[in-house]
């Protein structure tokens, strides 16, 4: 009984590789099962830590510029809450757990991305707004996701690495399995929350290792802009690992052609300038890296993101139109098709008329507004094309690195909408509303959906209905969005968003995303010229790789992505390389515990992380809190600090490679 049992809760060894032909992936939980899913116990905690998570990301994310992910953390409290009850929760109870909290960090990142920036702006919406543009975006989002799920979650089985969606679904299946595997997991996720709390909290050694201290990498940064950043921390290790040696190199080659060719090239043409170049507000002569990254080469990045996730939506059109067409058919028939439980999606009828609903909603929420019904129609109809365009974009990202560039399509949203509403004659503060209203919605529909494919495939691998999660998606949306409107209207009245004005004694709460959104609207709705050539050599670069035959929008998120965050992924992307070569060659059961260990041991260190993350965040929300509260000696010294962070991340790649080692040597000596 005891091996049956065991054997029913561990991943098959099809979950990450593609299925030959005729093969079909079986998951945990078998579609004939009738195991508890929706209940009132799931409903509940899902909805108690959705909200929880939603007021504290808020606030941090207000504060630091941090949103905390939910997802990863609430699975880790589902597997200790499902012990506290007579009846253990099962497996499927803790996947809806974890679904309905994950909304949290869509829902809040689409809202401090652009709400805050309404009040800096002094138009003080109303909460009942607040919520509303919150809560039609994420309907949107997993309304318009739906469709594809088919697509990215099955027929993409084994050719997208998931690597979010691979950590919470290590974390719930060897946390219900219990044994050496768990304690591994729980290793690693404690070594890794450890790490990156006090690296990331406090001052113990640098987080960012960038070799100034070596006189040649001074000497590329100062005369020629050449800057290499690392950030040693666990989770992205974990990551790169997840994600493979190909696709961690893609992305790493798109922050390499960035932040190591175009900003030096930059810097070359325009070092003798001496009056600022639109966009930059100085001269590219007093410019850093940084500044010029900024200003110039993250706009490219955006306009190659934007074309890839054009490119991707033309591919799959074929999949939406045959979704669609289903419902159609579904309509003129009725319901004909009758697939397994884990293959049941919420009916079409209902997705349309979901899309109706909301639509309808969003056209009389812009009709309050001081515009014309003809601007109303424009703006409902950039909000659902803007909308169903990057839920694809999104869903791919993250299945893909686990990085939603949320930032990026908003910044493409207000400049398309601006210069549109531009056209119809709508500026000033009207037009600024408008446009951050489109932006709120399309910023939390890319959010949410993001997040819903994580849900998604980690439901797939594990045997849920999919049904089941998309129903209780919109209920960790609602909650979500109702949570964030009160928290930042409440916040509102007690903090100054962006920066401090004169004659007001309120703290700030700095709302960095915000900021950015604000002055770029600001800017459009002055009319001042907009970028376009930027954003055109960013749509070459995508079209140079499309015809090379590569993916596209990995290469364009690596040059969006700060280069700091690259080139970690592409250390564990190594490391998983070799491993499996590793148990290539080992072969049997041994090669195949080295992948498993490996596997687990990387969702351990993205786990931690994101723990360390959550915990150091809502550390910073307490007034007494300073990152110097832990400061060793050598911290301020570059060279020592910098060298010890190297060492020590150094010290977590050998603990990966050895503890994915462990059971094989074990096994020999035996």
């Amino acid at each position: 009984m005891i091996a049956t049992e065991l054997e029913t809760k561990s991943l098959p060894e099809t979950a990450y590789r593609p299925l030959q032909p005729g093969e079909e992936y079986l998951p945990i939980v078998p579609a004939h099962a009738a195991e508890p899913e929706l209940t009132a116990r799931s409903l509940f905690w899902g909805v108690v830590f959705c909200v929880i998570f939603t007021v504290a990301s808020a606030y941090s994310g207000l504060k630091v510029g941090q949103v905390m992910e939910a997802a990863i953390p609430t699975s880790i409290l589902a597997i200790g809450l499902a012990r506290i009850y007579r009846r253990r929760s099962t497996l499927l109870e803790n996947v809806i757990i974890t679904g309905i909290a994950g909304a949290a960090g869509g829902v809040v990142a689409g809202a401090i991305f652009t709400l805050p920036a309404l009040y800096i702006l002094n138009l003080d919406p109303h909460p009942v707004q607040t919520i509303f543009i919150c809560l039609a975006g994420g309907c949107l989002g997993v309304l318009f996701l739906i469709p594809l799920r088919r697509y990215f979650v099955r027929d993409m089985h084994g050719l997208l690495p998931y690597p979010e969606a691979t950590a919470i679904t290590e974390v719930l299946v060897t946390g219900e399995k219990g044994g050496s595997q768990a304690r591994l997991l729980l290793q690693a996720t404690a070594i890794a929350g450890i790490y990156d709390l006090f690296v990331t909290t406090f001052q113990i050694w640098k987080e960012y290792v960038d070799f100034q201290f070596v006189p040649i990498m001074h000497s590329l940064a100062d005369r020629a802009r050449m800057v290499f950043k690392f950030d040693a921390i666990a989770f992205i290790l974990g990551l790169g690992y997840v994600m493979g040696l190909r696709s961690s190199m893609i992305l790493c080659a798109g922050g390499v052609l960035s932040n190591l060719v175009l900003v030096p090239l930059i810097w070359f043409i325009g070092s003798h300038v001496v009056v600022a170049v639109y966009p930059g507000t100085l001269p590219i002569s007093q410019m850093t890296a940084v500044d010029i990254y900024r200003n110039y080469v993250r706009f490219i990045g955006v306009g190659a993101i934007a074309t890839a996730g054009i490119i991707g939506i033309v591919k799959s059109l074929r999949v939406v139109a045959g979704s669609f067409g289903i419902a159609f058919r579904v309509f003129r028939h009725g319901e004909v098709a009758h697939p397994p439980r884990t293959d049941r999606d919420v009916p079409m009828i209902g997705i349309l008329l979901g899309i109706i609903i909301t639509a309808v909603a969003i056209a009389v929420f812009f009709g309050r507004l001081p515009v014309s019904w003809t601007v109303v129609v424009v703006g409902l109809g950039m909000t659902l094309l803007f909308s169903f365009f990057f839920t694809s974009v999104a869903a791919n990202a993250i299945a893909t690195i686990a990085r939603n560039p949320v930032s990026g399509m908003t910044m493409l949203t207000i400049i398309i909408s601006s210069a549109v509403l531009l056209r119809f004659g709508v500026s000033g503060t009207a037009g600024m509303f408008f446009v951050m209203a489109i932006a709120g919605m399309v910023c939390t529909a890319l959010s949410i959906s993001g997040q819903t494919i994580t849900d998604l495939k980690a439901g797939y691998w594990l045997g849920s209905t999919p049904g089941a999660q998309e129903k209780v998606k919109f209920l960790g949306v609602i909650a979500s969005a109702i949570a964030v409107g009160l928290t930042i209207g409440m916040l509102a009245h007690a903090f100054q968003f962006g920066e401090s004005l004169p004659g007001d004694v309120r703290p700030v709460l700095a709302s960095p995303q915000a900021s950015i959104m604000k002055a770029l609207v600001q800017g459009f709705m002055s009319h001042q010229p907009i970028a376009y050539m930027l954003f055109g050599v960013g749509a070459m670069v995508t079209l140079i790789l499309e015809m090379l035959g590569q993916p596209s929008l990995i290469f364009a998120l690596g040059m969006y992505l700060p280069l700091e965050l690259n080139t970690p992924a592409l250390v564990g992307g190594f490391l998983s390389h070799f491993l499996n070569k590793r148990s290539e060659k080992a072969g049997g059961e041994s090669g195949k515990s080295i992948r498993e260990r490996g596997v687990i041991i990387a969702s351990g260190l993205m786990a931690g992380g994101a723990l360390g993350g959550v915990i150091g965040a809502a550390l910073r929300l307490f007034p007494w809190f300073r990152e110097d509260l832990i400061r060793t000696p050598f911290y301020g010294n570059n060279a020592v600090s910098q060298s010890v962070s190297a060492l020590v991340f150094i010290a977590l790649c050998f603990y990966i490679w050895y503890g994915s080692l462990k059971k094989e040597k074990a096994d020999e000596s035996a």
